[in-house]
């Protein structure tokens, strides 16, 4: 009797279809629309394999769409196991074995932290072959599996047409890669410590990088006649080699690998070509025996002449380190904070505008001499419409020494920074290296231009001990709280938490907003509005974030309307913007209804615990009871409308709200509040201007 066949796993939220290939039809992969089939391995090839047991068999190599700049990126992964292992988890199963199901799992980098994706394999077929990345050997597939998964972190497929290897390098191993213009090597700042003086000197350095890290070349414009090269193209340098020539002279190759998978150079350096006869025969035959599809040999004047940049990723040691390219020493200290420039707060723009001093800020201590890196990353917004790709700022960064925490901030900031890019560019991620002595630094990231908001990580990378911590803003709040007008006041406080996935969805600038905890408040019929009193306060044990709330008011027949669609509407009343400050407090006038009080972070993914406390005037005499019912009776508040019980029993309060109109359940103990949540996610998006508060430096 035949075993029932096994059901394969079908990825709904990446599903074999054009949403998951096309995001705007404007690009040339939309003429394969109707040609595009979806195939599993085993339905492509007899025996598939996840990886060659040969190097060179799972060479990369490019299809139908233009993501070069990914695949010279997965190149690193052949470099290093450990970083192979890092992304593809050991332990995949096999097509033959019984556990599989027909799903894989890849690790990609992503903000600040290695996410897991899982994906079918059914992968994009035409005339029932691989129509976009394939290896050398075309029945091994961890190259266009993980590809799949790219693009399913970045919406499509079409969303990875054209981008930057620095990029993906950073995304595939969590580390820095660094861009040298070859053309204008000369000039480049010394802040930035890259090679100076003649370009001659940039392949040099190579030479001790080679066997260490990925190196990528691309060309963006070629010169008439080497169109062949392509435009905006990126390649591989798989080798470098210094020859000594029959006359004595020094001679470099750079052996370059075109992910077209042909070879498409006519220099003197082809198989041959008149460059061979500069050296010896030996020497000929070794270099152009490791030649494999797709490469070809260029000498060091060529590459400068006709390439216009380098990519160069970090070293990264097998304990996660990274290691300096200018001097080697290991980076074994990283700190990272979040940040953001909000409009009209903290988005200063560059040192051209006077309101550069209300960007975010970070405090750097040095504890010891060290080679530090500091880099700012950007997350990315994809674009809706037009051609695929992602929106960045033009982004800086500076550095200030200050000999003491209490500073002047004008005066700190009008000296020239210790350090700094040399401009703002519209790269996903900036950064600078610099050597630092111990001691207090300021840290400023920008933006170009004023008023631009973003969000960012600040990485550093540091060879000796260093602290980051980011500057908070003055608060605003800080004054004495109002005082209550005179009256009898209940009341109530509620205990709950932000928790990082489930309620911490920051503020109305956020799509996850909706996710936040919130807490019913119900106001009965009187004779007019209510005074009432609204305080939240945050419990961090090292460190306050900025906190606010929003109240909305509930239609009293309930509208039909679900929480994240009544959270994305404009709040009654708001106590923003959100301040850095331990307290947070607003008095107002609340008519009869039933309201909705919703905490939050400024930043979503931001955790910490906080107390509610909703202050209710009164407007009766209270009755006071001695009758025993088991259990002290400390008071009953009674009103035509509705009673509160509160009763003490072993060191526990109670509290009831009894009635058909009843709207929420309590527990014992205040600090526990159970409220229904809503969805975790949803697709609108409501805006605000809810800043983080500026620090004025003392």
């Amino acid at each position: 009797m035949r075993a029932p066949a096994r059901e394969l796993f079908r990825d709904a939220a990446f599903p074999a279809s054009d949403s998951s290939l096309f995001s705007s039809f404007s690009t040339p992969l939309a003429q394969f629309r109707e040609e595009i089939t979806w195939r599993r391995p085993q339905e492509i090839c007899a025996t598939p394999q996840l990886f060659a047991d040969r190097a060179q068999e799972g060479q990369v190599k490019q299809g139908l769409l233009g993501d070069c700049w990914f695949l010279c990126a997965c190149a690193a992964l052949q470099k290093s196991q450990h970083l192979l292992d890092q992304v593809f988890p050991p332990g995949q199963p096999s097509w033959l074995d019984q556990t599989y199901r027909g799903s894989f799992t890849c690790r990609v980098w992503q903000f600040g932290r290695w996410v897991e994706v899982t994906i079918d394999d059914r992968l994009p077929c035409l005339a029932g072959r691989l129509c976009f990345s394939r290896c050398q050997r075309e029945d091994v597939f961890w190259l266009p599996l993980l590809e799949k998964v790219y693009a399913k972190v970045y919406g499509s497929y079409e969303h990875l047409w054209a981008g930057q290897v620095a990029d993906a390098l950073v995304d595939l191993t969590g580390g820095l890669a660094e861009r040298w213009n070859l053309k204008d090597m000369a000039g480049t700042s010394g802040q930035q410590d890259r090679p100076r003086g003649a370009e001659r000197r940039t392949c040099r350095q190579l030479l001790s990088l080679k066997d260490r890290c990925l190196l990528s070349c691309s060309v963006l414009r070629p010169r008439t006649g080497t169109r062949a090269l392509g435009e905006f193209h990126a390649f591989i340098v798989s080798d470098l080699r210094e020859l000594r020539g029959r006359a004595g002279q020094s001679i470099v190759l750079l052996r370059i690998q075109n992910p077209w998978g042909r070879r498409c150079w006519q220099g003197p350096w082809r198989e041959g070509g008149e460059g061979w006869n500069r050296v010896e025969s030996e020497a000929q035959s070794e270099l152009l025996s490791q030649l494999q599809e797709g490469e070809f040999w260029v000498e060091e004047d060529e590459f400068l002449r006709e390439f216009d940049e380098v990519t160069i990723g970090f070293p990264i040691s097998e304990a996660g380190h990274l290691q300096s390219l200018c001097s080697g020493r290991a980076l074994c200290h990283t700190q990272e904070l979040p940040g953001a420039w909000v409009k009209g707060q903290s988005a200063g723009g560059c040192r051209n505008y006077s309101g550069f001093p209300s960007n975010p800020k970070f405090w750097l201590r040095v504890c010891e001499p060290s080679e530090v890196y500091m880099a700012v990353l950007q997350r990315p917004q994809l674009r809706t419409a037009g051609r695929p790709g992602r929106d960045y700022q033009a982004v800086g960064l500076h550095i200030w020494k200050v000999e003491k925490r209490r500073v002047s901030l004008p005066k700190a900031l009008s000296a020239p920074p210790v350090a700094g890019t040399a401009c703002h560019a519209y790269d996903r991620e900036v950064h600078l290296r610099c050597e630092l002595a111990p001691g207090y630094y300021l840290a400023v990231p920008s933006t170009f231009l004023k008023d631009m908001p973003g969000r960012f990580l600040l990485r550093v990378f540091s060879s000796g001990r260093v602290c980051l911590s980011a500057i908070q803003p003055a608060a605003q709040s800080a004054a004495p709280r109002e005082a209550l007008p005179v009256g009898e006041w209940e009341t109530v406080r509620l205990r709950g938490s932000w928790r990082v996935g489930r309620t911490a969805g920051g503020s109305r600038n956020f799509a996850s907003y909706p996710t936040n905890p919130r807490f019913p408040l119900s106001v009965p019929e009187g004779a007019g509005p209510r005074c009432v009193r609204i305080t939240l306060r945050q419990h961090c044990r090292d460190r306050e974030v900025a906190i606010g709330f929003h109240v909305f008011q509930v239609p009293a027949d309930g509208g039909g309307q679900d929480a994240p669609s009544l959270l994305l509407q404009e709040p009654l009343l708001s106590c923003v913007p959100h301040c850095y400050a331990q307290e947070v407090s607003r008095l107002c006038h609340l008519s009869e209804g039933t309201y909705w009080i919703v905490p939050s972070t400024y930043l979503p993914d931001t955790e910490g615990a906080f107390t509610v406390t909703v202050e209710t005037r009164i407007d009766r005499r209270s009755i006071h009871s001695q009758e025993m019912l088991g259990q002290l009776l400390e008071e009953v508040s009674l009103t035509p409308e509705r009673v509160l019980v509160i009763c003490t029993c072993e060191s526990q309060l109670h509290v009831w709200r009894p009635g058909s109109d009843a709207i929420a359940r309590w527990e014992p103990v205040l600090a526990r509040f159970h409220c229904q949540q809503p969805p975790v996610s949803h697709p609108g998006r409501a805006r605000e201007d809810v800043p983080e508060l500026e620090l004025l430096l003392e």
